[in-house]
């Protein structure tokens, strides 16, 4: 993939807005310098030493680079499909199955690299992925992804998903779609060891993701767990995402979710939750003493009916929250500055309308990069990564907005004008430097078709 990069020390200048996600003056902008931003110019300043270039950002609204904690990218290729149009969590996912076991690695780096690309458009400089089905011929399926994720330039942590309990031992997927729990193991011990980056500025990094207490054995939980500890990752999964779900781990189990996740082990900082709708006050106090944190998927919870996360109470008690477009069947698009949009409406709806605006940019920014365990990401300060996302108020949509932060969630901004991972330009005017989207677009609708079609 083409890309530009930045010159040796780099002047962002005059944003006509900055949100910094933490209360720093950037007014002036930023100077970025060996892919780190180097420091923060305040409003009507000038960098402390020359810069060799600028760029005028006159016309733009600067923000961290977007960060996505929760997707499922090979769904792309099933959005809005008649059958499960309507359908809540559990009937849709029994429809859908079947048809996820015929991906083929092909069909699965299309659809990877369609939802990167509409991440990136969107301002996503880093994004978390929950891969969970290896069906015969596609037992490389993150290495796939890691392909697609450095051929695009961004940052990403690629989650090994598993499925254990299939549908001859009361699980809800087919058995086709389950693996043995010491091939799950080995194949996560040596994706770890030849792809996980540690420190700042990682570009892969893995993490440990048994799908959902419907579809795994508290086995292959606890093992998850233990190994997760003894290398360092992180670890993932779908919790309390619906009422069906808590009934399950309640008839399966006979514990309630957050019960289950402290019995496998789970209950910790080193855990981020899909979902994590449907906790008591009780559970929301434990997950905050524990640290353990949750991705706010707005767009599908209201999709599938399936509620809303009590995210106010979550951050109150400790939990630190991001947000996650999810999968591209219950979302049915990958697009973090409208997730952004659709977290604050739907919270405000929860809580009242003086939720801010800049607290749901920070869900999508600051409060992503401490869920994915990231704290060299997720805002503009001087040591962290130059990873940013530009967007011009040029737009009809725009036109008579007077505030250019709150314009970008009120407004709908979709699309970002410029995006910068680790000091390179990955969106110019809008593009994507070398990437053929038309032919992608058509490669990409008819890996859809034939995947559907059987």
């Amino acid at each position: 993939m083409a890309h530009i990069s930045a010159p040796s020390r780099l002047w962002i200048k005059n944003p006509l807005a900055v949100f910094t996600a933490n209360g720093l003056d950037a007014g002036g902008g930023i100077v970025v310098s060996g892919g780190i931003i180097a420091e923060l110019v305040p409003a009507g300043g000038q960098p402390s030493v020359p810069c060799d270039t600028t760029f005028d950002a006159g016309s733009h609204v600067l923000l961290p680079g977007l960060i996505n904690t929760h997707h499922h990218f090979y769904q792309t290729l099933t959005r809005a499909w008649g059958p499960v149009s309507n359908a809540p969590l559990f009937p849709w996912l029994q429809n859908l199955y079947p048809v996820w076991a015929r991906l083929t690695p092909d069909s699965l780096e299309l659809a990877v690299k369609v939802a990167l690309a509409e991440l990136l458009l969107s301002g996503c400089t880093t994004a978390a992925d929950h891969h969970y089905l290896f069906p015969a011929g596609l037992e490389d399926a993150i290495d796939v992804e890691v392909g697609v994720v450095r051929e695009l330039g961004m940052r990403a942590t690629l989650t090994r998903g598993s499925m254990t309990l299939g549908t001859d031992d009361g699980g809800l997927p087919p058995q086709s779609t389950v693996q043995r729990p010491e091939i799950i193991l080995a194949d996560s011990e040596r994706l770890i060891s030849q792809y996980h980056e540690r420190g700042d500025g990682a570009v892969i990094q893995i993490a440990l993701a048994p799908c959902s207490p419907f579809s795994v054995t508290k086995e292959i939980m606890a093992e998850s767990a233990a190994m997760a500890e003894r290398l360092d990752v992180r670890l993932h999964t779908h919790l309390a995402e619906t009422i069906d779900e808590e009934d399950f781990c309640h008839s399966m189990f006979g514990l309630r979710t957050v019960d289950y996740l402290e019995s496998v082990g789970w209950l910790g900082n080193r855990t981020w939750l899909g979902h994590g709708i449907h906790f008591n006050d009780d559970e929301i106090g434990r997950l905050g003493a524990a640290g353990t944190a949750v991705a706010h998927c707005p767009t599908s919870n209201m999709r599938l009916a399936s509620g809303t996360a009590r995210v106010l109470e979550l951050e109150a008690a400790g939990v630190p929250v991001g947000l996650g477009v999810d999968g591209s069947a219950s979302n049915d698009a990958s697009n973090m500055i409208l997730e952004a949009r659709q977290a604050l409406y739907l919270q405000r709806l929860r809580y009242g309308a003086d939720v801010p605006v800049e607290r749901a940019l920070g869900w999508a920014t600051r409060g992503s990069a401490a869920v994915l365990g990231r704290p060299d990401i997720g805002q503009l300060a001087p040591g962290m990564q130059a990873d940013v996302a530009l967007f011009r108020l040029d737009d009809l949509r725009f036109s008579g907005s007077h505030d250019p932060i709150a314009a970008l969630l009120l407004c709908g901004a979709d699309r970002a004008d410029r995006v910068m991972v680790g000091g390179e330009w990955r969106v110019v005017d809008g593009q994507i430097p070398g990437l053929d989207v038309a032919g992608l677009i058509a490669e990409h609708s008819a890996a859809a078709r034939k995947l559907v079609a059987g």
